[in-house]
């Protein structure tokens, strides 16, 4: 799986780019046929709570899967998107054994 994360005007640190690779090498676990996984962090002005967001596009054969959501923090944001597209891989997952 091929991962990409791109930060939005500002230089990311170090932790946040590890803790990104180790939490969505976890959807591995969920979807076997993953090709790819693009992460786009960004803070939404002005500068209050609940301004970083984060939208994850997850590439599989014949599908996107995408979710984004704001948060306190990135790392929160990075969870809860998780949540949704492990829920979304679950359904196509299903879907697929269906047919």
């Amino acid at each position: 799986m091929k991962l990409s994360i791109q930060a939005v005007h500002f230089e990311m640190a170090k932790h946040l780019e590890e803790f990104i690779q180790k939490k969505v090498a976890k959807l591995d676990q969920h979807y076997d046929d993953i090709l790819s996984v693009e992460v786009t962090l960004r803070v939404v002005k002005p500068e209050s709570a609940m301004n970083k967001e984060v939208g994850i596009l997850v590439h599989v054969p014949q599908n996107d899967l995408y979710s984004e959501k704001t948060a306190d923090t990135f790392e929160e944001a990075v969870d809860v998107n998780l949540e949704a597209l492990i829920k979304q891989l679950t359904k196509l997952k299903e879907k697929s054994r269906v047919k």
